[in-house]
C-alpha cells in the first residue's frame, strides 16, 4: 500500500531504457520502482561518503555536514 507522506516522482524514460530497467530489476529479483529506490540509495551513500552527510533542514536548503 502507498504510504501517502511519501513523494511521487514521475519520469519519462525511452523504450530501451525501460526495457532494460526492467530486464535488470526483474533480474535482481525487485520491482522496476524498487530497483530505481535501491540505485537512488546507492547514489545517495556514495555521494555522502565522499562529501558528508546531507542534512534535511527546516526550510529544505541544501546543506551538508563537512567530514
Amino acid at each position: 500500500m502507498r504510504n501517502k507522506n511519501n513523494k511521487h516522482l514521475g519520469i519519462e524514460v525511452d523504450p530501451e531504457l525501460h526495457f532494460k530497467l526492467h530486464y535488470i530489476s526483474k533480474y535482481e529479483g525487485r520491482s522496476a520502482n524498487g530497483q530505481i529506490l535501491y540505485l537512488i540509495r546507492q547514489c545517495i551513500k556514495e555521494f555522502e561518503k565522499e562529501n558528508g552527510e546531507i542534512i534535511k533542514t527546516e526550510n529544505n536548503d541544501c546543506h551538508f555536514k563537512i567530514k
